[in-house]
């Protein structure tokens, strides 16, 4: 096991450090993505090789091609394959469409979508030389069903959902497993807009009766790659029976 590797961008915090951490206890050898909080990153990194692994760190714009070769050419030197990709790195956008700016949109698809494109692109050709490979992509239930206010976010996670779709029916052939989890309201950061009341409002709306958390997240997605050779090209709902 100690051989393996995984791959998984925004793991500064949240489902992504969740998800870090996990596999670093379960023995695999760990590369992490941050766009900016390097000190956030090093401290992960720090306790991911508590576990008896080794680390990888990238600061760095993961919607952007360049940095994205940059931390697969560190992966590639450090570690002589790529068991799994995990696209993590997204950001939100809350208002009206209207008063989007069009910087603000080529943010959030650059961040949140195209970053899946970047990371799968460089991510391939290395499952390919063994035959093998598993991607799970983030994804939300507003890219299944569209948020009002969150109209960009919505876009790049339905857009993720079609992605996962397609290239599982384009790898399959190559053993390559594509899949994505939708999640619900998790307790994380990007939650952190929402006043006490509209909180208790969300929360009442889930049938569960509280919000997901991200080592749930992280159980979940090491369930789904462990094995499960047959399982690809799904949209898997992660959201306490919410949608």
């Amino acid at each position: 096991m100690k051989n393996k590797t995984i791959v998984i961008t925004g793991a500064s915090r949240g489902i992504g450090r969740a998800i870090s951490l996990k596999y670093a206890q379960m023995g695999y050898n760990v590369a992490i993505n941050c766009a900016r909080n390097a000190e956030a990153l090093d401290e992960l990194a720090a306790e991911i090789k508590t576990c008896g692994v080794q680390c990888v760190t990238h600061v760095g714009d993961i919607g952007d091609f360049k940095q994205t070769q940059i931390f697969f050419n560190k992966i590639t030197e450090a570690f002589d394959k790529i068991d799994i990709l995990i696209n993590n790195a997204g950001i939100s956008y809350i208002g009206l469409l209207q008063d989007m700016s069009p910087e603000e949109w080529n943010n959030i698809v650059n961040t949140n979508l195209t970053s899946v494109f970047n990371c799968c692109k460089l991510a391939i050709p290395v499952f390919l030389k063994n035959m093998a490979g598993k991607i799970i992509n983030i994804s939300s239930v507003w890219g299944v069903t569209g948020a009002s206010t969150e109209v960009a976010y919505s876009a790049t996670k339905g857009g993720i959902n079609a992605f996962t779709m397609a290239l599982a029916k384009e790898l399959a052939p190559s053993n390559i497993q594509v899949n994505a989890v939708a999640c619900g309201i998790i307790d994380t950061d990007m939650n952190k807009f929402l006043d006490a009341e509209e909180m208790h409002m969300i929360i009442d709306e889930v049938p569960a009766g509280r919000l997901g958390r991200p080592g749930e997240v992280a159980e979940f997605i090491y369930k789904l790659t462990d094995g499960n050779d047959y399982l690809t090209g799904q949209v898997i709902k992660f959201d306490g029976g919410w949608i």
